[in-house]
Parts: C-alpha cells; structure tokens; sequence
C-alpha cells in the first residue's frame, strides 16, 4: 500500500512539537499524509492493488488477468514492510482523471480471448474476487440498495454470474465519481484524525494550498457489449459517448474463447461538503458500537467478581492466617504446624525449581516481548498514527517494535533464571534461545504457508528478498538486542527468596481431580472479556473490513490483562492450599489457557462464519495465521499471569517469620 511520505511515530511527535511553537503555521493535521491540492485540469492516475477475495484468501496481481495497461508500462509502487507481508501489490493504471472535467474515456480492446485467460477470468469471477483501485490513497468504494438500506464495500467485481446460468459477464465499464473539497487555502486551524504522517498548511503556502482536495472515490461497476471492429479504430483516451449501465444479459459483455474486450470509463467531479481531515470517516464507519460496549460492562462484571475473590483471600484468609501465626510464640507455632494444612505447609517447597526451567524463562522472555509490543502498538493506533490509511504501517511498527524489545525479553529471561537458578551461568544460552523461539516457530509455519502460496502463484507469496530482509532484521537486530538484556539481566540483582527451599520434596496429597482440569477451565473467563473484540479483528482480517475502534481494543486489552492477572493469582492460591507446590507452570497456563479457546473460537468462526471460503489451500491458511496468533496469545497472557503470581507468592511467604 502506497503514501506520499512516510514517517516513523517518533519523527511524527518530535515534528509536531516543533508544528505547535512555530508562528507562522496556522493549520496542522494529525495524524494525516499530506493534503494534494489539485488545480482545474490536472492530471490523477488512479492505481490498482491486489485482486482480493473472502472466499479464497488468496491475493493475486491486478494484471495477472487480461486487463489494459497504461501507456508507459506497469510501474510498481514502493511498499512497506508490512505490505509486502500482507501481500499488497500496487501498481500503475490506465485509468486517469483531470480534476473538474467529466468525461467518458475509451481505455483499450483486448486480443481475442483465449483458453487460458477464458478459464482464469470465470473461475476469478466465480471466486467472488475484487479489484481494489486507489485515488489519492482512497480506495473506491462501491454503494449498492438492498431492500432500502444503503450498502457499501470497497472494491469492485471483477465479473458475475447471473442465476441460475453457467455464463460469466466481465466488468468492463467504470462509472467513477470523484468527490472534491475546494480549499480556499484559509488559515483555519483543523485537527483531523483517520491518517498516517502530519500535514502543515502555513501562511506562506496558502496560495500554493489553494485548490481541490479529493474527499470522496465511489464507482458503479456495468458490463457493456460493444462492436469490437468499431472500438479498435479508437485510440487511448478518445472520448465516447456516454453509457447507461444495460440491464439485460444480451447487451453485457460475456467472457468466452475469442471474444474481445473493450474497456471503458467515465468520470464525474462532485463538490462536496467532507473536510479533508474527515474523508475517511465512510470507511471507519464504526458498526455494532453497542457491542463493543457489551464486550466491555461484561468484562467488568468478570473483573469485579475476580477481584472480589482476591479481596477475600489478601483480608479475610491471608491477613488472618498471617496474624495468628505471628501472634503464637515459637511451642505453639510448631504444634500449630502439625494440626494445620494449606499453603503455610508448603513453605519449604514452594520456591523449588520448577520443571523444564529453561523453558519456562524462555516463554516468559518472549511473552514480555509480545506483550511489549502489543501494547505499545494499540496505544499508538488508539491514537490514530497507524491507520487505515497508511497502509501495511501497522504491521510493519509491529515488526520494529517486536525487533527492538528484544532487550526487554533478554533481560526477563536472564533474570528469572538467575533467580531459578542462583547463577548466571548459561545466561548465554538463555538469551538464544529467547531470540530464536518464538520467531522460529512463526519463520517455519509461514515458510510451509508460503510453499502454499507459491505453489497457487498468489501474491500473498513473501519474495525470497523479502525472506532475506527478515532474516537479516532478525539475526542483526533482534538477536544482538536480546544478547544485550540477557548481559543486563546478569549485572541486574536477582529477586531473593522470603524462605529456604527443603532439600527433600514435600509429597503432594492425591487429588480427585487432574489440577489441569482447572487449569484449563481457567481460561474461559480471560476469553469471555476477548471474544467479541476477537470476532471484528478476525472480520476484518479475512472478511476485508476495515477495523479502527482501536480505542474499543486498548480497553480490552486493559481489561484482559487484569482478568488474566487476577485468574492466576486465584488459581495459584487454590493449589497451594491444597499443598501443590509445583504452581510455576500452573500459573503460566491458567492464563494462557486463554489460547485454547482463541484456536477452538477460529475454528469455529471458520466453519460458521467463514461459510464462502472455499478449498484446502485457503483453509490451511486460515488454520497457520490463527496457529501463530494463539501461539503469541499464549505466551503472552501466560506471561502476565505467571508474573503476577510470582510477585503473590513472594510477598505472601515473605510475611512468615521462618526460623
């Protein structure tokens, strides 16, 4: 996806101070690309992406099918980091407008269709795919009635089959209408918000300012048969007679073997009362706000019930507990120790080194790497400077943040382990294995997705230079990075135990039940306060919505941290008063057990809501992207919860008084 300039945050904030103390400007934007004023008469080129359908996933190159190409050749557009990974393909078009002047334009004929391209335009028409055009970074929207009620998508097709027929009709005529904002250049002070980057408007550029500014890109899409012997004699850009959109099948344009193709289009300038700052706002036109707002009380009814537990625990058990034991002297604590049970027993044992410990700081260094960055990545969209607008640039600050808190994963690790371990000895290791896991996991499913890809010839395919580039990022950013906070956690101090740790284990008492069973039931409460915000981010994923209720998102996040923080302490609680010491893996899976149930809900939102998706190759990719997000779900929620009950435990053995 392509934008005029591109700017990192921090360059974005440093600017805008330097906006607010300047006298001479008058107006500013943010976040926002730069404004294009266009004058009577100047030329726009609109640009094509990616082929794009919700029932195969599978994005292809606008020019892999028979359409016109421009006059001096397909010239790609730069894309980001965070495009490519998105399959984004952008190029050059045909299709070009001189700002105020209507007019109807011949585009080109095509050769005689044959098999090849027969075949590959029915099944791109069958499979509901659709061509994404970009004017001024807005992309064309199309608004269609339905029993009354106004719809709109982006996009339109690239044919369709009428009911009940075994014949495909390919778009051919464009009907675009240009929504333009005349700019008198005055010195009114607009903040707007829906884009990427900042725009100034000063007093010295105001006569420069002055103009049209492109607000609105709609298109009705019509398939026309035209005599090709008389389109031929045409030349690009020749002008036409205007066309009304035929409704009868005779008068559309079939596609089969041998037949020729005419493209054409009009173009209609509409004045338009939409600000510039504000011509996104059809887009991010947000639905289902009461939703969001049930998502949000029922989470605070999970919340206010949790914290109500751990209420009871810290005053009414723990504090009493803790009272009485201190208040016994030394003959009575002792035969005290011999009647009681629950978690004063387990004082010896529960600070022993959990199982698979190299693990267990491994997970928790990456999931404060993905937690990191999640959350610095939602509160910088929730303040709208990754949009929509400037596309792939959430993906690709994603990617940067994820690189450069590798130092925060590092030094997690390595100190954990030095206080599991006593020791900094194989710190080394530690912080390797932290760089390499995670982004290993993620680097194998998308190289077999990728083959996938390869194999169906689709864009949504990551170039080998682009392999190259990740790796690169990875091995000479994140892996040094990690190195350095893994060095910092050995010179930082490591957390003391309250309590000794016996030599001999202590025996657990037999249970009924597997502790796992509630381990895992644990994470349905974390997954209540997710679901519903999970099911628009997956929407918008794999249904092509646009999803910008980041400000929705960042209180769930909020939210989601609590529950899992407070879940876990619960749960960790329970197993020490049933004398189960071994509460380290316990704590990490009773919040990220949440996991399981993101995977279970995307299966199911595969099977139910996914209906239109069609085939193995799409399925599999559906099944290895939501493999990777539960992936980082768990590590991320289990991260949060072992972390609280790690800090519960200690300041809950550190008010005994042990001799």
């Amino acid at each position: 996806m392509a934008f005029s300039e591109r700017k990192m945050p921090g360059i974005c904030s440093v600017f805008l101070l330097v906006v607010l103390f300047a006298h001479s400007c008058h107006g500013f934007y943010l976040p926002g690309s730069y404004m294009h004023t266009y004058s009577t008469s100047d030329t726009i080129v609109a640009k094509v992406n990616s082929l794009t359908s919700i029932e195969t996933e599978l994005p292809f190159s606008y020019y892999s099918l028979p359409y016109c190409e421009p006059l001096g050749g397909i010239k790609k557009s730069a894309e980001n980091l965070g495009e490519l990974l998105m399959g984004d393909q952008i190029d050059n078009s045909p299709y070009r407008f001189k700002m105020n002047v209507n007019e109807s334009l011949y585009v080109c004929t095509t050769s005689p269709l044959n098999e090849h391209e027969v075949k590959l335009l029915k099944q791109r028409t069958r499979d509901l795919y659709q061509v994404n055009m970009i004017l001024d970074n807005l992309p064309v929207m199309r608004i269609a009635k339905q029993n009354g009620v106004s719809i709109q998508w982006t996009g339109f097709p690239v044919g369709f089959t009428p009911p009940n027929s075994n014949d495909d009709y390919i778009i051919n005529h464009l009907k675009f209408k240009v929504l333009v904002h005349e700019y008198e250049g005055s010195g009114v002070q607009i903040i707007g918000t829906g884009e990427e980057g900042m725009g100034v408007i000063s007093e010295a550029d105001k006569k420069k300012a002055s103009g049209y500014e492109i607000v609105g890109f709609e298109v009705t899409p019509c398939s026309v048969k035209y005599d090709p012997e008389v389109m031929t004699k045409l030349h690009m850009y020749d002008s036409i007679s205007p066309v009304n959109c035929p409704l009868e099948l005779d008068k559309s344009q079939i596609i089969r073997e041998r037949e020729r193709i005419s493209f054409t289009y009009e173009v209609e300038f509409v004045k338009s009362d939409i600000r510039w700052p504000s011509r996104w706002d059809t887009y991010l036109k947000m639905e289902g706000a009461r939703v969001h707002w049930f998502s949000i009380l029922n989470s605070l009814m999970v919340i206010t019930f949790l914290a109500g537990i751990v209420f009871v625990i810290f005053l009414r058990t723990v504090r009493r507990d803790l009272t009485r034991y201190e208040e016994l002297d030394k003959e009575a604590q002792a035969q005290m120790n011999e009647e009681l049970s629950g978690w004063k027993l387990v004082v010896g044992d529960v600070f022993r080194e959990p199982d698979c410990a190299k693990l267990l700081c491994v997970m928790i260094g990456d999931g404060v790497q993905i937690t990191g960055m999640a959350a610095v990545t939602i509160v910088f969209a929730a303040f709208g400077f990754m949009s929509p607008a400037s596309r792939g640039m959430l993906l690709t600050g994603m990617i940067i943040l994820y690189l450069f808190l590798g130092i925060a994963a590092g030094y997690a690790a390595v100190r954990l382990w030095r206080t599991l371990k006593g020791t900094s000895e194989g710190w080394r290791s530690i912080s390797w294995s932290v760089a390499c896991f995670f982004p290993g996991i993620v680097f194998v499913i998308l190289t077999v997705l990728n083959f996938i890809l390869w194999g169906s010839k689709s864009t949504g395919a990551i170039p080998i230079s682009l392999y190259f580039v990740l790796l690169s990022l990875w091995f000479c950013i994140s892996v040094p990075l990690t190195l350095v906070g893994g060095f910092l956690g050995t010179r930082a101090e490591a957390i003391q135990y309250p309590v000794r740790t016996n030599q001999i284990p202590r025996e657990i008492p037999a249970r009924k039940y597997p502790s796992w069973l509630l381990v895992l039931g644990a994470g349905t409460l974390p997954f209540g306060t997710l679901f519903i915000e999970l099911f628009f981010i997956l929407s918008s994923i794999w249904l092509g919505r646009f999803y910008y209720v980041f400000g929705f998102l960042l209180i769930v996040l909020l939210l989601l941290i609590i529950v899992c923080a407070e879940v876990s302490v619960v749960l960790t609680y329970m197993h020490l008063c049933v004398e189960d010491w071994r509460w380290w893996w316990k704590a990490f899976f009773a919040s990220g057990s949440v996991a399981l149930y993101v995977f279970l809900y995307s299966i199911n939102y595969l099977v139910f809501d996914l209906q239109s998706l069609s085939g193995p190759v799409s399925a599999i990719l559906y099944l290895g992207y939501s493999m990777i997000m539960a992936i980082a779900i768990m590590l991320s929620t289990g991260t949060i919860g072992f972390i609280t009950s790690f800090y519960f435990v200690h300041y809950l053995f550190s008010s005994v008084k042990i001799d």
